[in-house]
């Protein structure tokens, strides 16, 4: 793995950087295949929401700096890229610093090729999440505690993703991606009013239904709905499908999945 800071290769990290000490700072994490930074489009348009919001004025060329040295290094980038917008190093407290953010890039040659749904058992967690200060709602800040307790309770159960409610008893996410429910023969995402991530390949997946004219209604799904759930698959920026055959002890057929991967073209992952 390598990181680069402002578009220059390094080794270590400030220690009085707020990213490490208050999560002061947003971040997203994009696939790279054969040179194409995938959902590149919606990625930029996530970090630029989220410095805005976060009142972080960082100069986004530096991903494009760092791309083409990584690019001249490798000749052809095929992993993960994780983007990482920090305040930056500020004094004790949490009054913001005037300075820019710092733009760190990690790139990792570790790569999974998706080019069918990924099979996989599932289940409900018992941990809910909180519901979210509403100008933070939908941003991928680097305030990950929840999704790491979370992550915890899934590898207990030995399933790869889990389904996560929140306080009031509602469906959000799964805990590190969004979800696709099925139920009565039509596909539902949880709308993500009061907490959870506006995830980037949720949005495309979204897109392509509604240029194929799927169906698929944006809103509160109650926990006990659970029961009435007949397809349910998470998806994110590495996987577009992670389709769950087993939840808890119900299984679900694999037709509706490998249907809709096929319809929306989900092996071929690119801005819509």
């Amino acid at each position: 793995m390598q990181c680069y800071k402002n578009g220059h290769k390094i080794d270590s990290i400030p220690l009085m950087d707020r990213a490490f000490h208050y999560g002061d700072g947003c971040f997203t994490t994009a696939r790279l295949f054969q040179n194409n930074f995938e959902l590149k489009e919606l990625h930029f348009a996530r970090l630029a929401l989220a410095c805005q919001s976060l009142s972080l004025v960082a100069d986004l060329n530096y991903i494009e700096t760092t791309l083409a040295q990584l690019k001249q290094q490798y000749g052809s980038l095929n992993g993960v890229l994780k983007i990482v917008i920090s305040r930056g190093e500020g004094d004790r407290g949490y009054s913001l610093p005037l300075h820019a953010a710092d733009v760190y890039v990690w790139y990792s040659t570790k790569l999974s090729q998706a080019v069918q749904p990924e099979w996989i058992e599932s289940g409900l967690l018992n941990h809910a999440l909180g519901l979210t200060m509403p100008h933070l709602v939908g941003l991928k800040t680097l305030n990950r505690l929840e999704q790491v307790l979370l992550k915890q309770e899934a590898d207990q159960q030995g399933w790869l993703e889990a389904l996560v409610s929140d306080v009031q008893g509602y469906i959000v996410e799964g805990v590190s991606s969004n979800c696709f429910i099925r139920i009565n023969g039509q596909w539902i995402t949880p709308e993500l009013r009061y907490n959870g991530v506006h995830g980037v390949m949720r949005a495309n997946i979204l897109a392509r239904m509604q240029q194929h004219q799927i169906v698929c209604e944006q809103r509160s799904i109650e926990i006990d709905e659970i029961e009435r759930i007949e397809s349910l698959f998470f998806c994110n920026a590495l996987h577009p499908m992670k389709a769950v055959v087993r939840f808890n002890d119900r299984a679900f057929a694999q037709q509706p999945y490998l249907d809709l991967f096929a319809t929306l073209n989900l092996g071929s992952v690119e801005d819509s």
